[in-house]
């Protein structure tokens, strides 16, 4: 019977431009600077967004273009986002994340492309939100087996997922919640390189996508694992938190939303 966590680790918790002045007029009302500064800050980044693209067709019109192209404006809107709207640092991720995207094909990806470790349940997406309303992308520690199972179509399930799950962002919505269930986990299990492409990926290619991680029921031999991995999570490394499986049922779900994983 694997080891519980509770007794080796420490839980790791979650951690979840200067105001434009309002002109004086003796005939409208008078906008607060709030307002005045969201205006303008919504200006400020149509401009950004604008810079990017034309920046990207100029430079790299070679990439695609279309939804996650170089001329997604909602795509770039979001890499400016990530790179506190720095105009250069945007391009350099923007170009590099299409680029995987098109090598990978990551819009080809279907479900018959990653049928064969799908069906071990391994990982998937949940079908309910949680109780924030985010997407919920599972994967079950002890049913994988890198010794076993391609690595290339490990990362394949893995993007397939990812993808999925994003595609089920409600509105208002922006990212998603990650759990790793460690019940079970043995040696067998333990894939360092398949951690270091997921956190490349998250970083990369779907920055500030992944709210939170649980890492639920982790025995004592994940401890060398978790080690090797915190290092690479640098600052991402505050999104984790170590549960166990009543804590997961009681603070994310509620009864009738629950993972069957994690039902009593």
């Amino acid at each position: 019977m694997a080891l519980r966590f509770g007794h080796s680790f420490r839980f790791f918790p979650f951690s979840s431009s200067s105001p434009v002045r309002s002109r004086t007029t003796k005939f409208r009302p008078l906008k607060s600077s709030a307002q005045n500064q969201i205006s303008q800050t919504s200006v400020d980044s149509r401009k950004l967004v604008l810079e990017v693209k034309e920046k990207l067709e100029r430079e790299h019109y070679d990439l695609p273009v279309g939804r996650n192209g170089r001329d997604d404006e909602e795509m770039i809107q979001w890499f400016l986002k990530d790179r506190k709207y720095y105009v250069e640092e945007a391009v350099a991720k923007l170009t590099r994340a299409i680029k995987w995207r098109q090598e990978f094909g990551v819009s080809s990806l279907s479900e018959d492309d990653v049928k064969n470790l799908y069906v071990t349940g391994k990982a998937y997406v949940h079908d309910c939100l949680d109780i924030n309303g985010r997407p919920v992308l599972v994967v079950v520690a002890n049913k994988h087996f890198p010794a076993k199972h391609d690595s290339r179509e490990n990362e394949k399930l893995c993007v397939f997922l990812i993808e999925k799950a994003l595609s089920k962002l409600p509105d208002g919505k922006e990212d998603i919640l990650g759990i790793f269930y460690l019940r079970g986990f043995g040696t067998e299990n333990g894939d360092v390189m398949f951690l270091k492409f997921l956190i490349d990926v998250f970083y990369y290619y779907y920055p500030k996508r992944l709210g939170q991680v649980l890492f639920v029921d982790a025995p004592f031999v994940f401890q060398p694992i978790w080690q090797l991995v915190r290092p690479l999570l640098k600052s991402y490394a505050d999104l984790v938190r170590f549960c166990s499986a009543d804590t997961v049922r009681r603070e994310y779900f509620t009864e009738a939303t629950i993972p069957a994983d994690f039902k009593d």
